[in-house]
């Protein structure tokens, strides 16, 4: 017993630093509505500049003021950063602000280790709480005392805030209903640019108090953003409460989880969230958001098909493409058709951000889930390629059919958020089941056969599949069932009204979109001879949204044009330079403040304006 409850104080010290994160985060969601992925940028540079302060500040007064100093610091990058970037985005589709935040990620990531290297750094211990606290025979530190009392006192400040001022007064009417306090006249863009720095503050201050307690790296930026989120739904969007208490939720399900599940302890966060979402999809303490008004005419440019001059042009590039075994060498023709099944990858977001209108984070599951499924037809049963590369989208089409029985009863950020569960479950288990997926050491030894054994053969293979599946995605974008998904996304209600059924329509498109993801995680496996958990795993997901947004969510051959930009891109610039992520993080800022709609629907506007400014001719 003193053991466990030695366990459960170290749990609940960890909860009081992912409550000051989730809370800051779930603050700016509420109010603006951006789904920051640079939280957790703002976390670990408030870890890292804490490391500066207080090894150069000396004293109590030293390292208690150079945890406040970095957190203040860091309050002022997030209030630039929506002031010089996001503010430049409000008129853009609402999740193109997730690129934008995803540019930043990349560019901190590099930033810190060019600041202050690769390595673990280890902080001071805190001044006057450097010792252990003996409870019940267990030594507990005295540290983790200080932050369990920290916890609550943070929450009564934040509620006092929220309750007893004007400004927590217009967070919270913000959170509820955006439209109505900005037709009561009140400066939206301060409040965001406040909001933003109050959150990014809280997220600093956790990264800095998180010094004595653990060594700062430059990747606790994604580890603690994933948890994040988990806290933000669990407690509820907005709700400073909801996140406190889903905070002490997560952190002792992570203390205790070891102990009691030691085989899948990594899956019991994720699916304590999928049931949340399934049973209660606005969280814990959240409220349901209000509705917001979409004009479609402004949000969703009308789709055509190529006409004639368009059609000449992509057969041209398409028999261009094919021509290349002849003109590459092996290595270009190996990352040509990695690009290509990153488009199809992409293509397969597409169908459902772009047509259905539904955001899918955890859309990797399906990408990871086709690639076990071909390594498992040929490691396991011995199959050949053929069999093994139709088992993958089959085993990746029946986890969709069953996840999406259940997401596509949500919308929204909710449904986002539930098909991240799933993933990160699939993760966990994949990364936990040493026996069967051989965990993190992956299943390795997966190679093409026969033509396809080849760097031109396996090209070929990969080109007639990913872009003849492309071309069948975007025929069923045109098609009558493309039309539905697009009535359901413009106008639910009304699609409703005349007979369609939202859930049947948009299960069979997350079926579909899981099925083609599945067949590039496939060919991805053969294409690098292994399959590993990373696979599943959130960066995927969020490289395919990255793909759509990039090339224009509001197009139908924008996930094409993003995958190609940006795979060719990542991969160049790996071999280019040792900063790579902050120059493509660069480069994607600076691609989304030039071309707010992405690059293909910037260019679509660009064309026919000149279209507009050229002289008529009369006959």
């Amino acid at each position: 017993m003193a053991f466990l409850l030695a366990q459960g104080l170290t749990g609940l010290a960890s909860a009081a630093s992912l409550f000051l994160v989730a809370s800051g985060l779930s603050i700016i969601f509420g109010v603006t509505r951006v789904v920051n992925f640079a939280h957790g940028s703002f976390y670990m540079i408030g870890a890292y500049l804490a490391y500066t302060l207080t090894e150069r500040l000396s004293g109590p007064l030293g390292f208690w003021g150079g945890v406040l100093l970095a957190a203040a610091i860091v309050a002022v990058f997030g209030a630039l950063i929506e002031l010089v970037l996001l503010r430049r985005l409000t008129r853009a589709p609402e999740l193109f602000q997730l690129l934008a935040t995803f540019g930043v990620t990349l560019i901190v990531q590099d930033a810190v280790v060019a600041v202050w290297g690769p390595e673990d750094l280890v902080g001071r211990r805190a001044p006057g709480l450097t010792g252990a606290v003996e409870i019940a025979g267990q030594l507990v530190p005295a540290y983790d005392l200080f932050l369990i009392a920290l916890g609550p006192l943070v929450l009564v400040l934040l509620h006092l805030i929220f309750r007893r001022t004007r400004f927590g007064v217009l967070v919270r009417a913000a959170t509820q209903d955006r439209e109505m306090i900005a037709a009561l006249g009140v400066n939206q863009k301060w409040l965001f640019t406040g909001v933003f720095a109050l959150g990014a503050f809280l997220a600093g201050l956790g990264g800095a108090l998180q010094l004595p307690r653990d060594a700062v790296s430059h990747l606790m930026d994604m580890h603690i953003i994933v948890e994040a989120f988990v806290v933000v739904v669990i407690g509820g969007l907005g709700s400073v409460t909801g996140a406190f208490v889903a905070a002490l939720v997560v952190a002792q399900l992570n203390a205790f989880g070891i102990l009691a599940f030691p085989t899948i302890s990594m899956v019991t966060v994720f699916l304590v969230m999928a049931v949340v979402l399934v049973v209660r999809p606005y969280g814990l303490f959240g409220m349901p958001q209000s509705h917001q008004r979409v004009d479609t005419a402004v949000t969703a440019r009308p789709w055509r098909r190529f006409n004639t001059p368009e059609r000449i042009m992509v057969t041209l590039l398409i028999l261009a493409a094919a021509t290349l075994p002849w003109v590459l060498d092996d290595y270009a023709l190996t990352v040509a058709a990695e690009i290509l099944i990153m488009m199809l990858f992409a293509t397969s977001v597409h169908l459902l951000m772009s047509v259905g209108g539904i955001a899918p984070f955890g859309h990797a599951v399906f990408f990871g889930l086709g690639g076990y499924g071909a390594a498992f037809a040929a490691k396991l049963f011995g199959a050949s390629m053929v069999v093994a590369l139709f088992s993958g989208p089959v085993l990746a089409a029946l986890g969709a059919i069953a996840f999406g029985w259940f997401c596509v009863r949500l919308s929204g950020v909710y449904f986002a958020m539930l098909t991240l569960a799933f993933a990160q479950i699939i993760w966990s288990i994949a990364f936990q089941w040493v026996g069967v997926t051989g965990g993190d050491n992956g299943i390795i030894g997966i190679w093409p056969e026969g033509f396809a054994s080849s760097p031109q053969g396996f090209y070929s293979l990969a080109f007639v599949l990913c872009v003849g599946g492309a071309m069948l995605l975007r025929m069923i974008v045109l098609s009558p069932f493309g039309y539905t998904l697009r009535a359901l996304r413009d106008a639910s209600m009304r699609a409703e009204s005349i007979g369609v059924n939202r859930i049947a329509q948009q299960w069979f498109a997350f079926v579909l979109a899981g099925g083609f993801a599945g067949l590039a995680g496939a060919l991805f496996v053969y294409l690098k001879g292994s399959v590993f958990p990373e696979n599943l795993g959130v960066g995927m997901s969020i490289d395919g949204l990255v793909m759509v947004l990039l090339g224009g969510v509001e197009t139908i051959s924008g996930a094409m044009v993003g995958a190609i930009v940006y795979k060719a891109l990542s991969i160049w610039l790996l071999s280019f330079t040792d900063l790579s992520k902050l120059v493509l993080g660069v480069l994607i800022v600076s691609l989304v403040v030039v071309f707010p709609k992405g690059i293909v629907g910037s260019l679509e506007i660009l064309r026919e304006r000149l279209m507009q400014r050229m002289p008529k001719l009369y006959f």
